[in-house]
């Protein structure tokens, strides 16, 4: 029979869990990494995650400061859009959005023969060019905001979580690269691996430590 039933002793469980296991590995993180590495392991059940989550220096403190001054999160799927907390968005008076299913998009899309990814891009920079950018489908999504960055835009974080196997790693090497070069924070998943719902996971560390909200009795959780 099932031990827990609240969705605050699952979560708290279950972080327990992790912690104790990634200990018995002997991994630790500073405390604000822990956070995302936790939650990303928590979303996928994926332990390989404390291995391929890279942070560039000061990443998520910029990005915890961003976050409680208000700002916009893009997102490259509305699946990833839906799984970010509202709760969170409301009290740090953020918002998330993600312009993929857009009539607008598309249309700019085929006619300059882009992906609709690469497109939506181009429209955030128009609408939110300092917002956190947070990819974790497209590919091209990355490339056109390596470009975007060599041309002046300055984000408050890249987060680069593609999966698959056509064009991910190198994507991702190229943002890499680029972020680098230009000291633009940035949280990559290194390798084939992301997806998503580690977007997701990675937005929503993210938003909890701003909010004040790691713990899920502070989101309104039984």
């Amino acid at each position: 029979m099932p031990e827990h039933y609240l969705p605050s002793d699952i979560e708290r469980t279950s972080f327990s869990i992790i912690r104790q296991e990634l200990k018995e590995k002997g991994k630790t993180f500073p405390e604000m990494e822990a956070s995302v590495v936790f939650r990303c392991i928590h979303a996928t059940a994926d332990f390989d995650y404390a291995d391929l989550l890279h942070f560039s220096d000061g990443a998520i403190s910029d990005a915890v400061h961003v976050l409680q001054g208000g700002c916009t999160i893009v997102t490259d799927t509305n699946m990833a859009l839906a799984g970010i907390s509202k709760v969170a968005l409301k009290k740090l008076g953020c918002e998330a959005v993600c312009y993929m299913a857009e009539p607008a998009i598309a249309k700019r899309a085929e006619d300059q023969g882009i992906t609709r990814a690469a497109s939506a891009m181009d429209h955030a920079k128009e609408t939110c060019p300092t917002g956190i950018r947070a990819v974790g489908n497209a590919p091209t999504a990355l490339f056109r905001l390596a470009d975007q960055i060599e041309q002046g835009l300055r984000p408050a974080l890249i987060i680069a979580a593609p999966v698959g196997f056509v064009n991910v790693v190198e994507s991702k090497n190229r943002i890499l690269t680029v972020c680098r070069q230009y000291a633009i924070p940035i949280i990559t998943v290194v390798g084939r691996k992301g997806g998503s719902t580690v977007c997701t996971a990675i937005c929503n560390a993210l938003l909890y430590e701003a909010a004040g909200m790691t713990d899920p009795s502070a989101r309104g959780w039984n």
